[in-house]
């Protein structure tokens, strides 16, 4: 295997307005700490860069998050998640039209994965383009996961789960957010080193097929962390 050729699929944070959101975020903030006399910026004359960093993960690029994000423990993906690198199959699909939703279906992802096992999907939707990478998804009612697909890929003991969209959910859903409770079992058995990795982007050009995955968060102590998926082709 050539780890020199990784396929990273991690959006970038980035301060610009035409950053990838959800969730009517704002643009992440990257600011240069002040005081007493002090200012952590060279190019204003400071002794070096000393920054100060506002973000979401859940709204502002690609983020990594564990069963924390739907219980009222402070459960913690960077406590739960402890292997880093899976088998994955890299599926496309066109998510079907339903009520003026677009909604990816159990029978379109067991046909994608055409039988094989993996202990990662990483779900590219259909058409894929560069745009993804500067979507502000807020008010759109992007594609999302049908509940019985999460079910059906939490029942085949699909640990991880890494889709471009900013939901597995409707975005607006009445709190119900069925898909994320059926995907890691909740409340009933929580599947504790499960994740779900949303905001990703796939390159046209990367083939649908087997990859191995390195799944890496930052160590934050949070239910969600920014992410930096890359895929590595087996032959």
């Amino acid at each position: 295997m050539d780890f020199k050729n990784g396929i990273d699929i991690s959006i970038p944070y980035r301060t610009t307005s035409d950053a990838t959101s959800a969730w009517y975020v704002d643009p992440i903030k990257i600011e240069p700490v002040r005081g007493d006399g002090f200012v952590g910026s060279v190019e204003e004359g400071g002794s070096v860069n000393f920054r100060d960093i506002t973000l979401n993960p859940h709204g502002n690029g690609t983020h990594t998050e564990c069963v924390g994000h739907i219980a009222p423990e402070c459960f913690s993906v960077n406590q739960h998640l402890k292997q880093w690198m899976f088998q994955a199959e890299l599926i496309s699909i066109t998510p079907e039209k339903r009520e003026g939703d677009l909604v990816i279906t159990k029978l379109q992802i067991i046909s994608a994965l055409k039988g094989k096992n993996c202990e990662a999907i990483v779900l590219r939707t259909l058409p894929n383009q560069p745009l993804k990478l500067h979507l502000n998804y807020s008010n759109t009612n992007p594609a999302y996961l049908d509940v019985e697909a999460a079910q059906w890929i939490s029942d085949q003991g699909i640990e991880h789960l890494l889709l471009d969209l900013p939901s597995v959910d409707r975005e607006v859903d009445g709190g119900a957010l069925a898909a994320h409770k059926a995907f890691w079992n909740y409340p009933e058995n929580p599947r504790m080193s499960a994740t779900i990795t949303e905001l990703i982007f796939v390159p046209t050009e990367v083939e649908d097929g087997s990859y191995l995955l390195n799944l890496q968060v930052a160590p934050i102590e949070n239910d969600a962390s920014p992410s930096r998926p890359v895929l590595f082709k087996l032959d």
